[in-house]
């Protein structure tokens, strides 16, 4: 795997650092880029086109939200995450309707960066945070990116349709004539496959992969 050069966006110094340092922990990465204030961030970006942005969602002079908006349009191919300490219900649907690939509230443990990067790194997706997003993305967002890659055997979609419509291990299980069990292991599977870590960000895949309508 080649070398993964990553951008950090981030005003609070002690908290840029304690970033680096944990970004210093995966493998093959390097950061080429870090800023305390967004616009010079941003215009780095642009000009150097690194693989991964790492981005504050409050800064100083520009919102995180633009510097993804901008990034998003001139370079399609990047990865973008983003970490605040200003979580909203909202805020998840909003970020995946501007293209973000993760999101992570800053009151989650640091090691959610180091899940995340990797996570997006292999294409997948990583939102954590204590806020529940209500009604997931919209339509108009789905209409505005190609379906995703479908990673899962056709038992695996089954199952992943019927999590993401809410229904337990044990109510799939009889419906699908497994054991719980079972279910459990595809369950582990699916997750792995499409690199997410909880139910709310397997129903966002499986929306933007086309396997169910919203």
């Amino acid at each position: 795997m080649r070398k993964l050069r990553a951008v950090l966006i981030e005003d609070e110094t002690m908290f840029r650092q304690l970033i680096l340092l944990t970004l210093g922990k995966v493998k093959d990465l390097q950061v080429v880029g870090e800023f305390g204030l967004g616009k010079a961030g941003l215009e780095f970006c642009l000009r150097e086109k690194p693989d991964i942005l790492v981005v504050d969602l409050m800064l100083p002079d520009i919102n995180g939200m633009e510097i993804a908006r901008e990034v998003r349009r001139a370079l399609p191919e990047m990865k973008i995450l983003v970490i605040t300490a200003h979580p909203s219900e909202r805020l998840p649907a909003d970020l995946m309707a501007l293209g973000v690939n993760g999101y992570v509230d800053k009151t989650e443990p640091i090691e959610y960066v180091l899940n995340a990067v990797e996570t997006v790194r292999s294409g997948g997706m990583f939102f954590a945070s204590r806020v529940r997003a209500k009604g997931g993305a919209s339509a108009s967002f789905l209409g505005l990116r190609a379906p995703l890659e479908v990673p899962l055997t056709q038992r695996e979609q089954e199952i992943a349709r019927l999590v993401a419509a809410g229904q337990m291990s044990k109510e799939i299980a009889a419906k699908l004539n497994l054991s719980v069990r079972t279910v459990e292991k595809h369950r582990a599977n699916i997750m792995e496959k499409v690199g997410v870590r909880e139910v709310a960000s397997l129903t966002r895949w499986c929306i933007q992969a086309g396997l169910v309508d919203t």
